[in-house]
């Protein structure tokens, strides 16, 4: 499937008791990097979000935001500081037995003691959060998937009309290829006897030295490679099934790669001057099928 790493997803779910938004933004990256941002109290739940996007993020760097509201119920809890209040009741203990006094202890002291009472949020039921928080990531991943498959057609069609370029300039090279031994032969014919006139010319040795540069210059095997990925290439390009989630980047990324080292060997071996026009135009259209696969998944 050809999706491209960029794109944008939200989902939001509520609930009577909580309301949960999850904003996911994905950009280019050579692997799979996520960044998670969300509430303090929904820390222990960060691997569970983690692993949840990797079926939907498996290329490209990830933002992640998590907002979370508890709707109803307790959202801040009142301790009281046990050790402190102690440490100032053993003082008052011990200052008015100093002095001649009874030391009579009441609950109305405690909100004349500093820091007596700590204020703290709520302990939130992770279980109960993750259903609310899958719920919204679910959304969040399913917008982001259909953005992502949208502009993934869009660089598919580009893919497309660069790789018919691409076939182009390749069929030069492959048509051009046998020619290249037969125009050597006559051309080292002519030389030979401009060079010795009427003396007979030796047609075995003429034919000797048109083999050894035929195969000096013979780019079959580079052009039968070529041919391999340029179809491999087309098949993924074809394949629009939306139910297989497998990446192709990186599968593309290798295809190019093979095939411009190809066309590196076929311009090095060829010895023609049309050939090596041709490489120099394929080696372009090659870099640009590169630059647009660095945005697919």
């Amino acid at each position: 499937m050809i999706r491209s790493m960029t794109g944008f997803g939200r989902g939001e779910f509520k609930t009577d008791r909580a309301q949960c938004v999850a904003e996911i933004k994905t950009v280019n990256h050579r692997y799979s990097d996520f960044t998670i941002k969300m509430p303090r109290e929904l820390y222990p739940l960060e691997d569970r979000v983690r692993t949840y996007l990797k079926d939907s993020v498996q290329r490209g760097k990830a933002d992640v935001y998590i907002t979370y509201t508890v709707l109803s119920g307790p959202q801040k809890r009142v301790t009281v500081d046990e050790i402190t209040v102690g440490e100032y009741f053993r003082a008052m203990e011990s200052a008015a037995g100093d002095l001649g006094y009874r030391f009579s202890p009441d609950a109305s002291m405690l909100f004349r003691i500093p820091d007596a009472f700590v204020l703290s949020n709520a302990e939130t039921d992770t279980d109960e959060a993750w259903e609310v928080l899958s719920q919204a990531l679910s959304a969040a991943c399913g917008s982001l998937t259909a953005m992502r498959t949208k502009e993934g057609a869009k660089l598919a069609g580009e893919l497309r009309n660069i790789l018919s370029n691409t076939e182009l300039l390749f069929t030069r090279v492959r048509d051009r290829s046998p020619l290249v031994p037969l125009e050597y032969r006559e051309k080292l014919t002519a030389r030979i006897r401009e060079l010795l006139g009427d003396v007979p010319t030796d047609e075995q040795r003429i034919a000797a030295e048109t083999a050894m540069f035929a195969d000096k210059c013979s780019i079959d095997e580079e052009i039968a490679r070529f041919d391999s990925h340029i179809k491999q290439f087309s098949d993924i390009l074809s394949d629009t099934d939306s139910d297989r989630a497998e990446p192709c980047g990186r599968k593309l990324d290798f295809i190019v790669q093979e095939m411009n080292r190809e066309v590196n060997t076929m311009g090095s071996k060829a010895n023609d001057i049309e050939i090596t026009n041709n490489v120099i135009a394929l080696k372009s259209e090659i870099e640009k099928l590169r630059e647009q696969i660095q945005n697919l998944e």
